[in-house]
């Protein structure tokens, strides 16, 4: 009985989800273009890549953005805190979900980021996930996910339990 539920799990899964989507090379392009020009820190190709109506998400919870922010927001990054950025190990797979709420073509990238900072000689490294929904050649919406807690350490905060103050 378990082996029959496990292959009915399995299927429905695959019908839900297919990675076979008509436009798979196209978006997966599209999203190490704009990975490509995060690295260059080429703000005019970012504003290309993105939809007039993109939505950023993350990494915290509440953390949303515009466009015009997500753009505005690498450039005050780049002239304020980091020398560069750079994407190590990256990875990309275009799927295409068929049904509910987050039906689209979806374009996932996991990587390790290296991130040089202005004031400092050591690099922040961290593992980064973000997902994009992209549309009629553009990134409509990104989730972001990464260890923010990882990052404030490795630049030398601590974590303190107010309880021991």
């Amino acid at each position: 009985m378990k082996p029959s539920i496990l292959f009915i799990f399995i299927l429905a899964f695959f019908v839900g989800c297919s990675n076979a989507g008509k436009n798979d090379k196209a978006n997966t392009a599209l999203v190490e273009n704009y990975i490509q020009a995060v690295e260059n820190l080429d703000f005019d190709a970012m504003t290309e890549y993105l939809d007039d109506s993109y939505q950023g998400l993350g990494p915290s919870h509440d953390d949303s953005t515009t466009k015009t922010e997500a753009v505005e927001n690498w450039k005050y990054n780049v002239e304020n805190l980091y020398e560069s950025i750079k994407y190590r190990d990256s990875r990309t797979i275009a799927i295409t979900e068929n049904e509910g709420v987050n039906k689209g073509e979806w374009v996932l990238n996991w990587a390790e980021l290296e991130i040089k900072y202005k004031d400092s000689n050591t690099p922040i490294v961290i593992y980064a996930n973000t997902i994009y929904l992209v549309e009629n050649g553009k990134i409509v919406k990104s989730h972001t996910f990464y260890n923010e807690a990882d990052v404030l350490e490795q630049m030398g905060f601590l974590f303190v339990n107010p309880d021991d103050l």
